[in-house]
């Protein structure tokens, strides 16, 4: 399973979190690339990363924040 997470590092806060199947690693990646290039060309300053975890609670142990 891989997480789309966007993460507001000042405010320490998950914007969004995304999940796609084992099956959509080339959707997840597209997906991540628009929401990059959006947040550009908007001027936001988040970080935005796909992870890749067993269940949204293994993200959750392995990635606190």
């Amino acid at each position: 399973m891989f997480f789309l997470i966007e993460y507001d590092r000042p405010r320490g806060a998950i914007v969004q979190l995304r999940e796609f199947d084992a099956a959509s690693r080339q959707l997840a990646e597209d997906v991540r690339l628009e929401l990059e290039l959006d947040l550009n060309r908007r001027g936001v300053e988040h970080e935005v990363v796909i992870l890749d975890a067993p269940s949204k609670e293994a993200l959750r142990r392995t990635h606190s924040r």
